[in-house]
């Protein structure tokens, strides 16, 4: 992938952290088919990255997301792959060995919900808008009726996916769809301490948790169990757990470094 080359994000790769921007304020960073096909490639070339330990997903301008372009949709330009590359960049995305950090501002809706919900880490501003409004445009809010649930619990996620109801970062986080929820005045600041924070504490134990957990419900608890055994062996092995083990005996913050 050539990041020069892309048109709808912006992709910032160097060392530990991958810097991901959804790019079209003018639209509110709504979605197009472009869009689509763009965020699978950065999706893939994150999930192969042999360095990165965390990424942090923002949206350029005043909006984090708006979903799929509904005008693109109306003029029947969307074609049937697009639901496919999307699905499939959200799941590149939750499979990634990497710790995902999501910076939501203004509106996340439909798409621009499903995408932080792909994420591990969500961080809001408190009047930040978030919802998923397909059924009331007639259409199914992706498997944003797959992931919703595993975060608030079926029945609020039917409520929402099902009413289009859309919520507040302060209802957000009382409810466990987000994270954090910070004060817009001070969004950035707080989104880079948190990323650092999070960047600092990816071990291979954390992102080895990251994937198992991200497993947890699509696994029997034998195949999960033997999954275990297999990711903490890795785990364990790694430069990261032997820091870890040294800091403790010396009485410091572990520090892990670039893989």
């Amino acid at each position: 992938m050539d990041p020069k080359a892309l048109k709808t994000i912006k992709y910032e790769a160097g060392g530990d952290l991958i810097r991901l921007t959804l790019d079209r304020p003018e639209a509110l960073n709504a979605l197009n088919y472009q869009g689509a096909l763009e965020l699978r490639q950065a999706a893939q070339a994150i999930h192969d990255d042999p360095h990165a330990r965390a990424v942090l997903v923002r949206g350029n301008g005043r909006a984090f997301c708006t979903g799929i372009d509904l005008k693109e949709l109306a003029a029947e330009e969307t074609p049937h792959d697009y639901f496919y590359q999307w699905d499939q960049a959200l799941r590149l995305l939750e499979r990634a060995d990497k710790i995902i950090v999501c910076a939501i501002q203004g509106f996340a809706l439909g798409g621009g919900l499903q995408l932080p919900l792909a994420c591990d880490i969500r961080i809001a501003t408190e009047d930040a808008i978030l919802g998923l409004p397909a059924a009331k445009e007639g259409f199914i809010p992706g498997l944003g009726t797959y992931r919703l649930p595993r975060y608030i619990g079926l029945g609020r996620a039917k409520r929402m996916a099902i009413s289009g109801e859309q919520v507040d970062g302060i209802e957000a986080i009382r409810i466990g769809l987000v994270d954090y929820a910070v004060k817009a005045e001070d969004f950035d600041r707080e989104v880079e301490s948190l990323t650092q924070r999070y960047l600092d504490l990816s071990s291979e134990g954390a992102r080895q948790t990251k994937l198992m957990m991200s497993a947890y419900q699509d696994l029997p608890h034998g195949q999960f169990f033997e999954e275990y055994l297999h990711r903490q062996s890795i785990a364990i092995a790694s430069p990261d757990h032997d820091e870890a083990m040294t800091a403790y005996r010396e009485k410091r913050d572990p520090i892990y470094k670039s893989r």
